[in-house]
């Protein structure tokens, strides 16, 4: 009982990280509904659903889990976010050399994981807009 009511408040807490952002350009939003499903899959199978439900998040997750992995335009707007994030913090934001290779290393392993450990979703993706 509590430890499905503590996977249900990661869900939550994952919704809701995702869903902020939607609108905050740079963070990351399907992997949290992923991670949001994930935890509902183990607390509230309706949670799951409506997660998997949604018109633009929902397929996205459900290619994920069946190992479809991302589409490539998504792969590169992810790596192209990162590269940006990482720039800015660097030049911006990080003040000693130890916290700049800090996070241009953690930049690395994020876009080798997204480019070369999830696969590339090649299915026709429909336009939208």
């Amino acid at each position: 009982m509590i430890i499905r009511a503590i996977w249900l408040v990661a869900g939550l807490l994952s919704v809701g990280v995702g869903a902020i952002g939607i609108v905050v350009p740079g963070l990351p939003t399907t992997i949290f509904f992923i991670i949001a499903a994930s935890c509902f899959s183990k607390s509230n199978p309706r949670l799951e659903n409506w997660v998997l439900g949604l018109p633009k998040i929902g397929p996205m997750v459900a290619d994920y889990r069946a190992g479809r992995g991302m589409p490539m335009r998504a792969k590169v707007w992810a790596i192209s976010v990162m590269v940006i994030a990482v720039s800015l913090s660097t030049f911006l934001v990080m003040e000693t050399m130890a916290q700049q290779l800090g996070v241009v290393a953690l930049g690395i392993v994020g876009a080798w994981y997204v480019g070369y450990h999830i696969p590339t979703n090649r299915t026709p993706q429909p336009v939208v807009g």
